[in-house]
């Protein structure tokens, strides 16, 4: 059989059936290219409905890059050909593969595969951060990736040089029934015509129940919808927020990046136009379309949370939260502020894992007063279920890894757990050992990609330890090798160059200007997670003492980043980290400041951490009263008590005697803020003073982040403004007694005597 023929028999089969098939064709590029040409022709496919995901133009077709994968998100083509001879991209295989409809066949150009997990590609590249070369990464991954296609069914290989058929993938799966139609409710609320826009039974089930963000819905409503990728809950939200609008609703649709969330804008639009209600579109693709009286509206997550959170006449009536899965707990609590929310996510997907999303935010869902609501929906819209490379690509990209069943771990506590080495060569050998760690960091995690699995098995930096019990993964850390940078690379990072993979030295040095901040050599917590059914047993706790006694004698420091929240910066300060920087600006898909935080093991790394800690507490007072006007007060009240670094006062006798006299007579603070600024510093780093979670975090609204007394006083619930003066100066009562000079304790004495 040549390569026409396999084509051939290979595109009639995943027709008939309604599934696709992968076509490998492994060899040299210029083989491989004349090979897969061939094989379109044979197998019936147009070139119009061929999309080549390569670095040039080689086919007559269209064309773009890795890099540009996502531009196929929502698609839908007869053949992708996917040529990895320069790089194979685990995130772009995973964004392109679901573009393949029923019928179709994914071509897969590689180099000979025997060879190919030897060979060193742009991929390869990305992960050799300095000061490793690329010579230094593994071909781990490409190792596993071979296996699977040379394994998997529906998988045909073909050595194009050798001219032979190492796989035909042929399947001869059985015949299958006819999908069933799918029908309108006859209790339907939504207009028939959005009914009629769904392609199977699950998309009308999920539309049926968005019907529950209708404005005569009685109580607060939440719908949760999950599904694998290709199963149209984009669509059926569209088709929703679509119905919504025509009613007069203002919907906000929101995801982390405007491509996700594209087809629902699609969808919306078509069925306002089918209604005779759509009054214009903003856009190309669409990011509002609007009827007479309502309109979805794209917003990032942040500023669709804003909206929530002002809860005024411009918020919106509605809020469609698509591929939720991909955004952190902490923000997606604060879309709980809008009464009539949805949630849709992707089960196992590069965006997000939708079990991460049941684990870690149901619970939240549960507790507020929203009737929760909820489908799953299972049937694929392009392909039948059990598609040979749906199922190939959950495995080779591992998108379906999970953590350990709640019963093998649930009696783990720290003591009864084993400090290991997950050696990648061990993953590797060990698919079960493997799928557990990945899945823990999945489940963990907000946003986990296929190419974080090639990382944890191939890149020179990063290493993993865990705790296991009975040989299952309770508790998992991700680290990564940071610092030990030449001379050369810290000017280049100084003089604003990126260098990859070494986030602590690079936000140092070309954010702080420290040039030496690369010197140290550090090891990064880049994740760390622990298995649901056994959190807050100190388990986390453990593990990163056990990091800390091996690396101690190895690295200068020990440091971690997140987006800052009082819970997380608690967690890292018990285990003795200590915050040295919090970003001045939002990360745009958690909606949090991210905080930087030290744990030095040599005088190298506690010279780099008291320096940075000391110009860290000498500036936060002018920069939370600028850029970071807008921080969560217990998110400044939690970094601030992780800082471990001296805060001098430097205050004048005048100064104190200002602080005194506010703080027990007739003083006024707005006289001369400055020596309240460095005083409620002292206090937050040091807390030695016994001051209320509302004194302090008047401290932060008022004193440092110079908000007017109107504003403090309904935030943090006082009666008047001059309830929140007179409050503010009985919270400096305490910290003058405590830092007061003599001529502090002179001025008190005036009015206490």
């Amino acid at each position: 059989m040549d390569v026409e023929e396999l084509a051939a028999a290979l595109a009639a089969e995943a027709r008939r059936a309604n599934e696709r098939r992968l076509l490998v064709l492994a060899g040299d590029r210029a083989a491989t290219v004349d090979a897969a040409r061939r094989a379109l022709d044979a197998a019936g496919i147009s070139r119009e409905a061929t999309t080549q995901v390569a670095p040039e133009r080689a086919l007559d077709c269209e064309r773009v890059g890795q890099h540009r994968a996502a531009e196929l998100l929502g698609t839908t083509r007869a053949a992708v050909v996917f040529d990895a001879h320069d790089e194979l991209h685990p995130n772009a295989v995973g964004r392109v593969v679901g573009a393949v409809d029923g019928g179709g066949l994914f071509l897969l150009l590689a180099p000979a595969l025997d060879a190919w997990p030897d060979r060193r590609d742009e991929f390869d590249a990305s992960l050799a951060v300095p000061p490793f070369e690329t010579s230094d990464v593994t071909g781990r991954f490409r190792e596993r990736f071979v296996a699977t296609l040379r394994t998997r069914p529906g998988v045909a290989v073909v050595d194009v040089d050798a001219g032979t058929v190492e796989r035909d993938g042929l399947t001869d799966p059985a015949p299958r029934l006819a999908r069933r139609e799918a029908s309108i409710p006859a209790d339907r609320q939504f207009p028939r015509a959005a009914y009629e826009a769904c392609r199977t039974g699950d998309q009308v089930a999920a539309v049926r129940a968005l019907e529950a963000l209708r404005e005569t819905t009685a109580s607060p409503a939440a719908v949760v919808v999950e599904a694998d990728r290709g199963r149209g809950k984009s669509s059926a939200a569209g088709i929703a927020a679509g119905a919504l609008a025509a009613e007069g609703s203002d919907v906000v649709v929101t995801a982390p990046e405007y491509r996700s969330a594209r087809e629902a804008f699609v969808r919306s639009g078509a069925l306002l136009d089918s209604l005779g209600e759509l009054a214009g579109t903003d856009g190309d693709p669409p990011r509002r379309v609007a009827s007479e009286d309502g309109s979805v509206r794209f917003a990032t997550p942040t500023a669709a949370a804003d909206a929530v959170d002002a809860a005024d006449e411009e918020g919106p009536d509605a809020v469609l939260v698509d591929e939720a899965a991909a955004l952190p707990v902490h923000l997606l609590e604060r879309f709980l502020g809008c009464p009539r929310v949805a949630f849709t996510t992707t089960v196992h997907g590069y965006e997000g894992a939708g079990r991460g999303f049941s684990v870690r935010f149901r619970d939240r869902l549960d507790e507020s007063d929203h009737d929760v609501s909820e489908v799953s929906m299972v049937e694929p819209i392009r392909y039948v279920a059990g598609d040979p490379v749906e199922v190939w690509a959950f495995d080779a990209l591992a998108l379906d890894a999970r953590p350990a069943v709640d019963p093998l771990v649930a009696d783990a506590d720290p003591a009864g757990t084993e400090y290991r080495t997950l050696d990648p060569d061990d993953l590797l050998a060990d698919e079960h050992l493997l799928r557990e760690a990945f899945g823990l960091l999945v489940l963990a995690h907000y946003r986990t990609e296929p190419a974080d699995l090639a990382r944890l098995l191939d890149a020179p930096n990063v290493a993993v330890r865990a705790l296991c019990r009975d040989g299952h993964v309770v508790s998992v850390a991700l680290l990564a090798r940071e610092g030990n940078l030449p001379a050369s690379v810290r000017e280049h990072m100084y003089e604003g160059g990126r260098v990859r993979g070494n986030m602590l030295p690079d936000v140092l040095t070309s954010q702080l200007r420290d040039e030496d901040a690369g010197r140290p050599e550090g090891l990064r917590v880049m994740r760390i997670a622990t298995h649901h059914a056994v959190r807050s047993r100190g388990l986390g706790s453990r593990l990163l003492a056990e990091i800390r006694a091996e690396f101690a004698g190895e690295v200068d420091w020990l440091g971690t980043g997140f987006g800052a929240t009082p819970e997380l910066l608690g967690f890292w300060r018990e285990n003795g980290y200590r915050a040295v920087q919090l970003s001045t600006t939002r990360n745009d898909a958690s909606g949090e400041h991210s905080a930087l935080l030290l744990d030095p093991t040599s005088d190298a790394g506690r010279d780099l951490h008291d320096r940075t800690a000391r110009r860290f507490v000498g500036r936060i007072a002018a920069v939370l009263s600028d850029a970071l006007s807008d921080l969560d007060p217990d998110v400044a009240r939690a970094t601030l008590r992780a800082v471990d670094a001296p805060v001098a006062l430097d205050c004048t006798d005048w100064e104190w005697r200002m602080v005194a006299a506010s703080a027990y007579g007739p003083g006024q603070f707005d006289q001369d803020p400055a020596p309240f600024r460095r005083l409620a510093v002292k206090h937050l780093v040091e807390s030695d003073c016994d001051l209320s979670p509302r004194q302090e975090r008047l401290l932060v609204r008022k004193v440092l982040q110079a908000r007017g007394w109107p504003r403090v006083a309904d935030e943090l619930g006082f009666h008047s403004a001059g309830q929140a003066m007179r409050a503010l100066g009985e919270a400096f009562r305490p910290l003058v007694d405590r830092y007061g000079t003599d001529a502090a304790r002179e001025e008190r004495e005036r009015y206490t005597d």
